[in-house]
């Protein structure tokens, strides 16, 4: 048995390498990248180090499952939704899209291109150190409190991949997406800056196209916001250890919502709607707890069965 789990943790891992060239259907691709972690918890025994590993083989099948709509480019943006993340944020925005408001107040952008001031380079930081928060906020209660880490993970990883199914549902443009100011008419064709990719060619120079190849991988997977999203939760579940750690929490994801819209990565909506995935996760998850539970008890079964001669 133990020799099986680990072949499916291979293959598992290996199959969001392979989807490009296998011919296989995107969600068997899929199915087989989200079984690595079921396998590795029947290949070993629980412990810290496997519980951080099963997440980051979660995580590893999550980045296929965001970049698998954009392997086929053409096709996806044959199905891009422009317009009515427009029209929900010029509603908002009083007639003009709040991205376009806060770059016009707060940012610099002369003829010999863009001066960075303070609050730029604490808005990009902000949203790129977003890599680390929701791991980071789970790898601190598996630690400090490990008592909360098993919900807080199921929690936090169904927020990524139920909005990692609605990229694939319903491809939707972000602010900066060159289409988007003829497509929305905005005011004289104005369009609304990518202000972290400006940055970033400033600050990293020549290293910023293969860095940014790295984390990049589906411009179309704007609606919902898993940024906004995964940092809520995040807040959510640090507040109930403590009030510090929720301040800290709840800080973050406030900077990092205003980051993601004058940064112009975001519509307001886009965030709305990843509160709203969060919220529906925490409010709606318990329900299936018991499913959650009695999958567990098989898992675990299944592991003391491998290791029953050890």
């Amino acid at each position: 048995m133990r020799a099986t789990a680990w072949g499916i943790v291979a293959i598992g891992a290996a199959a969001p390498l392979a989807r490009k060239r296998v011919k296989a259907p995107p969600l068997v691709v899929q199915a087989v990248a989200y079984a690595a972690p079921l396998g590795l918890c029947v290949a070993l025994r629980r412990s810290r180090k496997r519980d951080a590993a099963v997440c980051a083989l979660q995580m590893w099948a999550y980045v296929a499952a965001y970049k698998f709509p954009h392997d086929d480019a053409d096709a996806q943006e044959l199905r891009v939704r422009i317009q009515y993340p427009i029209l929900f944020d010029r509603a908002l925005g009083l007639g003009q899209l709040p991205s376009l408001r806060l770059q016009r107040a707060l940012s610099r952008n002369g003829p010999e291109g863009p001066s960075w001031r303070t609050l730029d380079r604490v808005l990009v930081w902000a949203h790129w150190s977003w890599f680390m928060v929701p791991h980071g906020s789970i790898a601190y209660l598996l630690v400090r409190h490990p008592e909360r880490f098993p919900r807080a993970a199921v929690m936090t990883y169904a927020t990524f991949n139920l909005g990692a199914s609605v990229y694939w549902l319903v491809p939707t443009a972000p602010p900066w997406w060159p289409a988007a100011a003829e497509a929305g008419g905005l005011e004289g064709g104005a369009a609304v800056r990518r202000m972290m990719v400006e940055y970033g060619e400033d600050f990293w120079k020549d290293g910023w196209g293969s860095l940014y190849s790295v984390f990049g991988g589906n411009p179309l997977a704007a609606m919902p916001s898993l940024h906004f999203a995964t940092s809520l939760m995040a807040a959510l579940l640090l507040a109930e250890v403590g009030p510090i750690p929720g301040s800290l929490g709840f800080a973050y994801a406030a900077t990092l919502g205003f980051a993601l819209v004058y940064l112009g990565e975001h519509y307001v909506v886009d965030l709305l709607a990843g509160a709203a995935l969060t919220l529906a996760v925490r409010r709606w998850g318990p329900a299936a707890g018991g499913m959650i539970d009695r999958f567990g008890r098989t898992v675990a079964a299944l592991e003391a069965r491998a290791h029953q001669d050890g």
